[in-house]
């Protein structure tokens, strides 16, 4: 566990916390992100993917008086350029109140610590192109924004034509 300011925690989520960071990721990230109409997760996939026989992704939480108040949901992937895995951070969040706390910044030390522990060559994540403040923040980071990639996507229908 990481404290921020004596009161908050960073620290790695269990069963437990499943609710509270679908409730994060239902009614916060995605009216943030202007997504909600593109959200069909459901809190049983949620925990299926984190605590299931074969889970897909790990979380971090951020703990304030008891209360998650953020997250950050990562992956390992691999480069094939590089020959060695990566981590690769599908979702940070912090509650407006509690940005600037120093919570963000703590996440991300974390995941990059965990990601040179676990001897990746890479950590990395997408940012919607609106979203300025967290572009400043990531590069405040020491992060690069890389302006020539652009994420590729097939879902629904077209992902079940694609794969006849």
């Amino acid at each position: 566990m990481s404290a921020v300011n004596g009161r908050a925690t960073i620290r790695a989520a269990t069963p437990a916390d499943v609710a509270a960071i679908f409730a994060l990721m239902m009614y916060e990230l995605a009216e943030f992100e202007k997504l909600t109409h593109l959200f069909i997760a459901t809190e049983r996939g949620v925990h299926d993917a984190l605590f299931g026989t074969r889970p897909a992704a790990e979380t971090l939480v951020a703990e304030q008086d008891g209360e998650i108040v953020g997250y950050a949901l990562f992956f390992q992937n691999f480069s094939t350029f590089l020959g060695k895995r990566g981590l690769y951070l599908e979702d940070i969040y912090v509650r407006p109140s509690m940005r600037g706390s120093g919570l963000g910044t703590l996440m991300l030390k974390r995941l990059a610590a965990l990601a040179v522990e676990r001897q990746c060559e890479r950590f990395e994540w997408s940012v919607l192109d609106w979203n300025q403040n967290a572009i400043d923040f990531y590069e405040k980071m020491g992060a690069t924004v890389l302006p020539d990639w652009r994420i590729v996507r097939v879902t629904g229908e077209l992902l079940e034509r694609l794969a006849r």
